[in-house]
């Protein structure tokens, strides 16, 4: 029964793969290191935008409580920081499952 099983799991896969591949790979241009460093630079200014606002609440805050409008604009920031990097996490599965194309560059 546990070959049945892998066998399933392994069609299964390559069933996702194909799926996937034939859905997302024509929507999206062969990525490059180049063509992503915008995404990266993006996530990363989200990060420090994040870490800013934590840093600057603290400072302002002077260890009381912060208020909801000081709140509110922390999440902001973490809604927005956590959206970039759940988004750039799924493209980076879509390459790892060659479910993208990509361009290698060699140095």
């Amino acid at each position: 029964m546990a070959i049945d099983s892998n066998r399933l799991l392994l069609e299964l896969e390559k069933q996702r793969r194909e799926i996937n591949r034939s859905i997302i790979n024509p929507a999206i241009p062969q990525l490059s290191l180049e063509a992503l460093t915008p995404l990266l630079n993006m996530v990363g200014q989200a990060r420090k935008d994040y870490l800013c606002g934590l840093l600057n609440l603290a400072d302002t805050c002077k260890g009381h409580a912060p208020s909801s409008e000081q709140i509110n604009e922390l999440r902001t920031l973490r809604q927005t920081y956590d959206e970039l990097v759940t988004a750039a996490n799924a493209l980076e599965t879509a390459i790892q499952r060659d479910y993208l194309d990509v361009i290698t560059t060699r140095r």
